[in-house]
């Protein structure tokens, strides 16, 4: 059985230069997401958040193995970021952040199955998030770069993007501060830690 890997068939989506910020343009995707706010380095909601989500992928995974005869590698976490102030976001204040966690579902798979696969994470970890859900996410033209390093180093790829590279090009925002984590923190390095940051734009 062939093991479907997105960030390959994807490659576009997951493998952005370090360089500099460049446009992709993203399709309509469908995710498992749960919403919530505050700091995620303290609020116990976001740590439950991640919990979930991956219990009931991986629940999903391996009802499309055995019920599909297709199996997929399970795509990374990612994070549309907010606050009310956008301030708040680049200066690291933590506690007027918003944030809704997600991971991608391929386009194959049924709705019974991600019901399913809710059921046997409920019974696996116990109640999950009031706000879990499957939505879709259609961002469109996006500029994107990989950004290697720690999360509270992004704050200079950023503020370079929001006030100098968007403005240049005659671009504004068009959604949420979107990253897709691509290592484990529990397992990398602070100072090696790859995430992929993205932005979705509009012409002014």
């Amino acid at each position: 059985m062939q093991k479907i890997d997105f960030k390959k068939t994807l490659k576009p989506l997951y493998a952005p230069k370090p360089d500099d910020f460049h446009p992709v343009d993203v399709p309509p995707m469908r995710f498992l997401q749960v919403e919530g706010h505050d700091n995620p380095n303290t609020v116990p909601a976001y740590g439950l958040a991640v919990e979930a989500l991956y219990a009931t992928s991986y629940a999903l995974k391996f009802a499309s193995k055995f019920e599909l005869g297709q199996d997929y590698v399970v795509p990374p976490l990612e994070g549309l970021w907010w606050a009310e102030d956008p301030a708040a976001f680049t200066e690291r204040r933590k506690d007027a952040w918003h944030w809704i966690m997600m991971i991608m579902v391929p386009a194959f798979i049924e709705l019974h199955l991600v019901v399913g696969a809710m059921e046997k994470a409920e019974a696996r970890i116990g109640p999950l998030p009031e706000s879990l859900k499957l939505a879709d996410l259609d961002e469109g033209l996006c500029l994107q770069k990989l950004h290697i390093g720690s999360y509270d180093d992004e704050a200079p790829a950023l503020e370079h993007l929001h006030d100098k590279l968007m403005p240049a090009q005659g671009l504004a925002f068009n959604g949420p501060h979107h990253e897709i984590y691509l290592s484990d923190p529990r397992r990398v390095a602070p100072a090696k830690l790859k995430t992929i940051l993205r932005q979705p734009v509009r012409p002014v």
